[in-house]
């Protein structure tokens, strides 16, 4: 029922620009909290960016500060990544994840997008 499908990852040099989506299904996108994470092999799941359900309030982890910004489409219900600046440290798998308002809610993560950023 509840689906997320991330895309537009791919291969990038340093200081290029990408832009995610995360299409969303079963639910309204702009309902939940949502959030971007990011994974490298190796280490821990981190949070990258997450955007509020009623008004929309962007917040970012200092690492991607000025450089990504986070954005959801309500016609389309979708959220997206873009992504500025790239450096060779962004590599990462990138997860869209929906959050929970209540009791009863349940989380939810999409199946992730690669981001690889070498010259």
């Amino acid at each position: 029922q509840v689906q997320l499908a991330e895309s537009g990852g791919g291969l990038v040099q340093p200081g290029g620009s990408l832009k995610l989506s995360c299409a969303a299904s079963g639910f309204i996108i702009n309902s939940y909290p949502m959030s971007w994470h990011r994974q490298a092999p190796g280490k821990e799941r981190e949070l990258v960016a997450t955007i509020s359900s009623t008004y929309g309030v962007k917040n970012y982890a200092d690492s991607v500060k000025g450089r990504f910004t986070i954005s959801r489409d309500n016609a389309k219900n979708t959220m997206y990544l873009q992504m500025n600046s790239l450096k060779p440290e962004d590599t990462a798998v990138y997860y869209c994840r929906k959050g929970v308002r209540q009791r009863g809610d349940n989380e939810s993560w999409g199946q992730g997008t690669q981001v690889t950023v070498s010259s």
